[in-house]
């Protein structure tokens, strides 16, 4: 048996990847280490969706090599969407690199690791369209959070999006299978459950009876008593119908805050990309959501320089931002992805795009703190992640906050909390998009 060591990149939906190859490699008597370095092979699970992802991967790859040349490490696997889209390249230019995945033999994790422990090559690359076979996970995140894969791949075909090309058709969990595994990770101290995908919001169209599922899945886990919260990511606007904005409002456990990814408002830029609805649509979409969920949180992705943004485009997505005040908002540089229509779009160059990011990003600086402002004088229920030690103070997360890639609450207490707990705080301060307050007794 041996010790295989784990770094996982990218999103959520590749952490939960990884997450299942360690445990197929522990159930198979492996050790799984916490630390690379003492590993007889390394997995490395990439990302490859844009730029900045590839560059990161190729960062860790050449680190891992380096600990190998000093005898740190073993052998080094690549598997994921980078190892997916540049299968033999990695091979040919990284010659430190002993084998590599692809994104449909996850399950083959253990023969790869077997092999290479053996002195063979490792070169499988499995259909990605094949149905996901479930099985456990060794959940790396804190205890009292997990993120719940519900589906693999994405039939949008967006112009500009890579991800078909790498992670296949658009494959539903059974829903059997899925609440299966919420019930394991609520028995195991879960108490917030974030749902992800590559599109949730189509869940169940593909399976039998092609009905959307997502508004019954999410009854069926607010009915798990052990969970406390349940946050829907990656929903598509054109997707949002009455049942889903029913369960969204009735059922309490269902934090108010969605993660609806537009990339533009600008009409012709999104026909040119290949998404469903225009920017009147998106509006009208926005208005009916806030006007059925108070309180609600909307989290989006923009993205800059994409073909067909010329300065007239670029200023409406500006006033689009203005206009809308979304809460949570990220901007991206578009990024020509190889083999994609928009790669062979006429489009700005990248400098240019980087600053337009740079520009919504400082609008929607001033719309965060005008929204955080609004909170003094408030309480909220926090969900404490853990204590930091070099300011010695406890933090968590409202509502509004998802783990790792929105703001947290800071707070102030002589009161004994422990990570995991909800705490009510009233909040007194804002710092830099993160929110300040005091224990408040029950």
């Amino acid at each position: 048996m041996a010790n295989i060591g784990f770094i996982s990149l990218g999103c959520a939906k590749n952490q939960v990847d990884c997450e299942r190859m360690m445990y197929r490699v522990q159930e198979a008597g492996h050790t799984v280490k916490g630390d690379i370095v003492g590993s007889d092979v390394v997995v490395i699970n990439t990302c490859g969706f844009i730029d900045s992802a590839k560059s990161e991967a190729i960062d860790f790859i050449l680190q891992t090599a380096a600990l190998k040349a000093e005898g740190l490490v073993g052998k080094i696997l690549v598997t994921g969407c980078l190892s997916q889209r540049y299968q033999q390249v990695i091979l040919d230019e990284m010659p430190e690199v002993d084998g590599v995945l692809g994104t449909g033999s996850y399950t083959e994790i253990v023969p790869a690791i077997e092999k290479l422990l053996n002195g063979e090559s490792v070169f499988d690359f499995g259909s990605i369209d094949a149905p996901e076979q479930e099985t456990g996970r060794i959940v790396t995140t804190p205890e009292h959070y997990a993120f719940l894969k519900i589906a693999e791949g994405c039939d949008n075909r967006c112009s500009y999006c890579i991800i078909p090309y790498l992670r296949g058709k658009f494959r539903s969990r059974q829903m059997d299978d899925v609440l299966y595994e919420a019930r394991l990770l609520a028995d195991s101290g879960v108490k917030e459950l974030i749902v992800v995908a590559q599109d949730t919001s189509r869940y169940g169209t593909d399976l039998p009876g092609h009905k959307r599922l997502l508004p019954e899945l999410l009854r069926q886990l607010c009915q798990i008593e052990e969970l406390k919260w349940v946050r829907v990511h990656y929903v598509y606007p054109d997707e949002i119908d009455e049942e889903f904005i029913e369960v969204m409002t009735t059922e309490p456990k269902i934090v108010k805050y969605l993660d609806i990814p537009i990339q533009h408002c600008n009409s012709k830029i999104l026909k040119l990309m290949n998404r469903r609805g225009d920017g009147a649509f998106l509006r009208q979409l926005f208005a009916k959501l806030r006007s059925r969920i108070p309180g609600l949180v909307i989290r989006t992705s923009l993205i800059t320089g994409l073909p067909g943004e010329g300065e007239e485009e670029f200023a409406e997505l500006c006033q689009f931002l203005r206009e809308l005040r979304l809460e949570r908002v990220g901007a991206f540089a578009f990024s020509p992805e190889e083999g994609t229509p928009a790669a062979d779009m006429e489009f700005v160059d990248n400098e240019v795009a980087v600053k337009r990011a740079e520009t919504i990003e400082m609008i929607q600086s001033a719309i965060m703190d005008d929204w955080c402002e609004s909170f003094i004088g408030k309480t909220l229920e926090v969900l404490v992640d853990g204590f930091d030690e070099e300011v010695e103070q406890f933090y968590g997360r409202s509502y509004a906050d998802s783990p790792d890639i929105d703001g947290r609450v800071w707070i102030a207490t002589d009161e004994p909390i422990r990570e995991g707990d909800f705490v009510r705080v009233c909040i007194d301060g804002v710092m830099e998009g993160d929110l300040s307050g005091y224990l408040v007794e029950e």
